[in-house]
């Protein structure tokens, strides 16, 4: 029902030519569709993010929308992790042109969790430490608290 009343009112802004909505609306419907195990539905909608962002230029969502395109890669019945890496990598290096700390540290939590499963403990801690390191507050954050605790699993 909730998945049904997400596309109503994305339709609805659509309708009224609230363009800007139709990128970040796709990324929210694939995040949803993923955490409904619509995988392959999460995915398209992704893709269709992904083409909304470049035609209309805005790469405020960029970030995220690879970095959840990297993880529904991995909970597909057959797990893609090559794609999902490229697709974290390609988060980070946006995050990191825009100089976007908060979103890096998320790109970089993804990644370090695949190599984690992958048994590069000491490549993940490498990259994730360094930026955790950067934060000087918000460590009450789930983001802050996710690098943490990984941190300490992988030392």
């Amino acid at each position: 029902m909730g998945l049904a009343q997400l596309h109503e009112g994305i339709a609805a802004f659509l309708a009224v030519g609230q363009e800007l909505v139709r990128p970040s609306g796709f990324v929210l419907l694939a995040e949803v569709t993923g955490h409904a195990d619509q995988v392959g539905e999460g995915l398209r909608f992704l893709a269709e993010g992904l083409r909304a962002f470049e035609a209309s230029g805005r790469g405020d969502g960029l970030v995220e929308a690879y970095r959840l395109r990297g993880i529904l890669l991995l909970r597909q019945a057959v797990p893609d992790a090559a794609r999902a890496e490229v697709c974290f990598q390609q988060a980070l290096a946006i995050a990191r042109q825009q100089q976007a700390k908060s979103w890096e540290l998320r790109a970089t939590l993804s990644l370090s969790r695949l190599w984690q499963r992958q048994g590069k403990r000491t490549e993940a801690y490498d990259l994730l430490a360094p930026i955790y390191g950067w934060f000087t507050e918000g460590f009450d954050t789930a983001d802050l608290q996710e690098a943490r605790a990984l941190l300490d699993e992988l030392a």
